[in-house]
């Protein structure tokens, strides 16, 4: 047996929640994932990888940023939905000539309320996954 045909077998011994979730993630790499969720996705990512500057800059670098925020005010719950909304407005309002140790601070506070309620969206990208056909 193969290296591939080993993985691709315990892939198959993996519990149906888990493949939905595998799958879920395979399509946001291919950028199939369906919106809002795909925008939750990157989020998350971002988030977890650099904080909220990360996930503006790189997203205001790759795509449209006000379009990938307004779908995340879609889906998230209330206070996940301020926390970016905070974080979008001190990121919108971020200029050379502003104080940007008060910014990054402002990020940093928004960094931990994420990571405070990273739970629920955790919940909600279960909850997409499980509407995953196998």
């Amino acid at each position: 047996m193969g290296l591939f045909d080993f993985f691709k077998r315990k892939k198959k011994e993996l519990p149906i929640e888990a493949q939905k979730w595998n799958k879920m993630w395979e399509l946001w790499a291919d950028e199939a994932a369906a919106s809002p969720y795909a925008e939750l996705m990157t989020y998350q990512a971002e988030v977890n990888n650099g904080g909220h500057a990360q996930f503006f800059d790189n997203v205001s670098n790759t795509s449209d940023l006000p379009k990938t925020v307004e779908a995340l005010y879609t889906v998230l719950e209330e206070a996940l939905r301020e926390n970016i909304e905070k974080a979008y407005t001190a990121f919108l309002a971020y200029d050379e000539n502003d104080e940007e140790d008060t910014i990054s601070a402002l990020l940093d506070e928004c960094d931990a309320v994420f990571y405070e309620n990273e739970s629920e969206i955790e919940r909600i990208l279960q909850a997409y996954a499980d509407t995953l056909e196998l």
